[in-house]
């Protein structure tokens, strides 16, 4: 019996992107280092094309996603809205970790989340990641992101905690 995890992801600068492939290899380590690849599928969908199907579909779910404004980016915001009432109620129990890539704090963003999660009745597997792009200025927080290896190891981490906990 396989088991699935969809990890949705928004992004503009590609920070949040980079986050949500850490997590995807990440996961997939763990499931090479318990023999287990055929018993996990990592799915990685952007937040426009997530559906409810989609969602269902899952056994567990990582969100990774920029905040903007202090709240969260608008596609991710949107494609919450989009699937939450089709999938409310259906999503009981499941773990879910989530990614918030900031200029600096970010918390808008998690409670923001961790609210909607809440309201899924989702399981938090992990306390959320907040990673600081340190982008304060107009110039630097529209340009395109590198995120440093020690966040995308943390990125990794999440990912491989949600795969341990299907497998």
């Amino acid at each position: 019996m396989s088991r699935q995890l969809l990890i949705i992801w928004h992004s503009r600068t590609g920070a949040a992107l980079q986050m949500a492939e850490a997590a995807a290899n990440g996961a997939r380590a763990i499931a090479t280092e318990l023999q287990a690849e055929d018993q996990l599928l990592v799915r990685s969908l952007a937040a426009q094309d997530v559906t409810p199907e989609d969602l269902l579909d899952a056994d567990g779910l990582i969100f990774a996603a920029p905040e903007n404004l202090a709240a969260l980016s608008g596609a991710m915001k949107e494609c919450l809205d989009r699937n939450y009432y089709p999938a409310l109620d259906r999503l009981n129990g499941r773990p879910y970790a989530a990614i918030i890539t900031a200029g600096s704090d970010g918390q808008g963003a998690q409670r923001q989340l961790e609210r909607i999660c809440t309201g899924w009745r989702l399981g938090q597997a992990a306390p959320t990641l907040i990673v600081p792009m340190h982008a304060q200025t107009p110039e630097a927080i529209l340009a395109p992101k590198t995120v440093p290896p020690e966040w995308l190891d943390r990125g990794a981490t999440q990912g491989g905690t949600l795969a341990a906990l299907l497998l």
